[in-house]
């Protein structure tokens, strides 16, 4: 696993032990991490606040030409919140830690150009694997199932 994927992974993990989804992110650019963050909806009470917006928020106000060098890696398969402030920002590249667990709004990715690179990480799936085990109930409200 490469240091961006292990830095995606740890902010999971960041997430695990404050009793949130463990999904993590980081967003690089010219081999930079320049936003990290992972799933905090439960954490914040919020909607959105999933591992890649968490990520895109604290990277900040950047200009569009910015995020349009920029590779995303994610523990989880985007879904379609995610996907679609990728293709806002115009996002070219995702690698993907897994998406065994979740298989997210990939072919929109491909379909609108984005290249991704699906990993399947044992680490990455064993996370949610185990976590979805454990909370059926938050994964499920998560992913938007009643």
């Amino acid at each position: 696993m490469d240091r961006y994927m292990q830095a995606a992974v740890d902010e999971a993990l960041i997430g695990l032990k404050e009793g949130g989804i463990p999904i993590g992110s980081v967003i690089v650019h010219d081999g930079k991490i320049i936003g990290r963050g992972h799933n905090r909806r439960i954490q914040k009470g919020s909607t959105v606040l999933h591992g890649e917006m968490d990520a895109l928020e604290n990277a900040g106000r950047l200009h569009a030409s910015i995020y349009r060098e920029c590779v995303l890696y994610t523990t989880l398969s985007p879904c379609p919140m995610c996907s679609g402030a990728i293709l806002l920002y115009k996002i070219p590249r995702i690698i993907i830690g897994e998406n065994r667990t979740f298989l997210g709004a990939e072919e929109h990715l491909k379909a609108s150009g984005v290249k991704l690179e699906v990993i399947n990480d044992p680490s990455c799936i064993a996370i949610m694997t185990g976590f979805i085990q454990a909370r059926p109930e938050l994964w499920n409200e998560d992913i938007g199932i009643p």
